[in-house]
């Protein structure tokens, strides 16, 4: 594969997670969901399984009001047959009883195969900064 072969490769596949988080910050899991394999293995924060976008969709509603992602930067490792993608930045919103915030870091990693989202694994701040409120320095 020439070198513009796989950075067209990587390109598509960051696209393609640029696209599905756009659709997970309106949110919106059904246009979510078509960026995703049937068979995708999500992985979340403190181990928690979820079975698609609609579950995270559900998850994410019930810790926030409303979250959305600062996205940062984007890099892409070409695997034999996918493509792993890493997103990084911040989550910014309002937690459930009304209290706003941002700066919360996340750290994305997604496995790309064939144009959909096979494995998709979430670090975030959120658990520690509910844990404790103190360390929420909010602008």
């Amino acid at each position: 594969m020439s070198k513009l072969q796989q950075s067209d490769r990587a390109e598509q596949a960051i696209n393609t997670i640029k696209a599905f988080l756009e659709a997970s910050m309106k949110p919106d899991p059904e246009l979510a969901a078509t960026f995703m394999a049937p068979d995708v293995k999500i992985t979340f924060t403190g181990g928690r399984l979820m079975e698609n976008a609609y579950a995270i969709t559900a998850f994410n509603g019930g810790r926030y009001k409303w979250v959305k992602k600062a996205l940062g930067q984007f890099d892409a490792s070409l695997n034999e047959g996918y493509v792993t993608v890493y997103s990084n930045g911040t989550l910014y919103g309002e937690w459930l009883d009304g209290r706003p915030f941002a700066n919360n870091r996340y750290l994305d990693r997604f496995d790309i195969r064939d144009g959909k989202i096979t494995r998709m694994d979430v670090w975030n701040d959120s658990a520690e900064w509910i844990l404790t409120p103190e360390i929420n320095q909010t602008p």
